[in-house]
């Protein structure tokens, strides 16, 4: 039987009220990783607006491993409580309520969008030094040059995402993603085209998927069995002699035995200037052959904009749910909107039925 976009569908014993999610999006908008009103109001018009399912921008585990000083952060027990108030009200909406785990590794300490994205910020600024990576390769000749992580330092970090996991458990969140994409930490460990160490951590396959294995194992010691443990790679590097698809295939395989449920599958991010072929749905393909080869779950994300093309997604069985970022910025409603466009009569917010169609 094929699958509809707005079909309930459960993970472990969570049941997620359709197959739309929320993609994490960074809006460099808090202070010393605090959650603010902003958040709430962005990610709580998401949850009004009918998705699933709502994560949080990449939330950062360690301070070094913020993406910007505006990023948000959950390094330490007093995030918890901004962080909770926003996650009632989520679910309160009848969202599931969800934190992606980053740390951003050599892309960490750059500037928001409207201060010229990708510009590394300088001390003085509220940037930091250094930052953290595979290896001591920058990201672009402009970059601030990385140190490469030791084993302590790696370490360091498995405990920092199981931390960070049962600090979003306290918060009660009901669903974690590790952002193991994009260029960031994880991404860079992944990597043959940054990843040159010559340890445990480095040269073979399963050397450079490592870490992303420990921070899995750890987390899930803190994440209890009830609850969803979802992971966003990028299934290519876009690059020669990079990470690829059929690798993307062979890791989905073995976190699918450590307790991860779902593989979001995004793509590029490793290298500036890449040759990606953005179009439509560009990105489908590969959550469509990693859930056929492997048997996992999957998430489509990147240009997915209307509603007939996320309905042809799930109903062909190229993934199990969808994950919308930018058009969800333009409209918060969009999964409302998209249910009257598919025929489909779903629950709307009792203080908005009035405008119901």
């Amino acid at each position: 039987m094929a699958m509809n976009l707005f079909d309930p569908i459960q993970i472990r014993d969570i049941t997620f009220r359709n197959r739309v999610t929320v993609s994490p999006m960074c809006e460099y908008s808090a202070e010393d990783g605090f959650t603010n009103d902003w958040h709430l109001v962005h990610l709580g018009a998401r949850a009004v607006g009918g998705a699933g399912a709502v994560l949080t921008e990449a939330i950062a585990v360690l301070p070094e491993g913020r993406i910007s000083p505006g990023d948000i952060g959950i390094w330490k027990d007093a995030h918890v409580e901004n962080l909770a108030r926003i996650v009632h009200f989520l679910r309160q909406q009848g969202a599931v309520a969800g934190t992606q785990l980053a740390h951003a590794g050599f892309k960490a300490s750059t500037s928001a969008p409207w201060k010229g994205q990708g510009r590394p910020v300088d001390p003085s600024e509220g940037g930091w030094r250094p930052v953290y990576s595979s290896t001591n390769k920058a990201f672009a000749p402009d970059s601030i040059p990385p140190e490469a992580l030791t084993v302590e330092g790696i370490a360091r970090v498995v405990q920092a995402f199981a931390d960070g996991a049962r600090r979003s458990l306290e918060a009660g969140c009901e669903l974690i993603e590790i952002h193991g994409a994009h260029g960031y930490l994880v991404h860079q460990f992944l990597s043959p085209l940054v990843n040159t160490r010559t340890d445990q951590y480095g040269g073979s396959f399963e050397n450079r998927t490592r870490l992303v294995r420990e921070i899995i194992a750890a987390v899930r010691r803190v994440w209890p069995e009830r609850l969803p443990l979802w992971l966003r790679i990028s299934c290519t590097d876009w690059t020669e002699g990079g990470w690829t698809i059929e690798d993307s295939v062979a890791l989905a395989r073995a976190v699918k035995e450590m307790g991860v449920d779902l593989i979001d599958a995004s793509s590029g991010g490793i290298v500036p200037r890449a040759k990606i072929p953005i179009g439509p749905g560009y990105q489908t393909p590969f959550a469509e052959r990693i859930r056929k080869e492997v048997g996992i779950l999957t998430g489509a994300v990147g240009l997915i904009t209307s509603p007939e093309q996320a309905q042809h997604i799930v109903a062909t069985g190229q993934a199990d749910v969808v994950l919308l970022a930018r058009e969800l910025l333009r409209d918060p409603h969009w999964p409302l909107r998209a249910a009257h466009v598919l025929k489909q009569n779903i629950e709307w917010p009792k203080q908005y039925e009035r405008a119901k169609w």
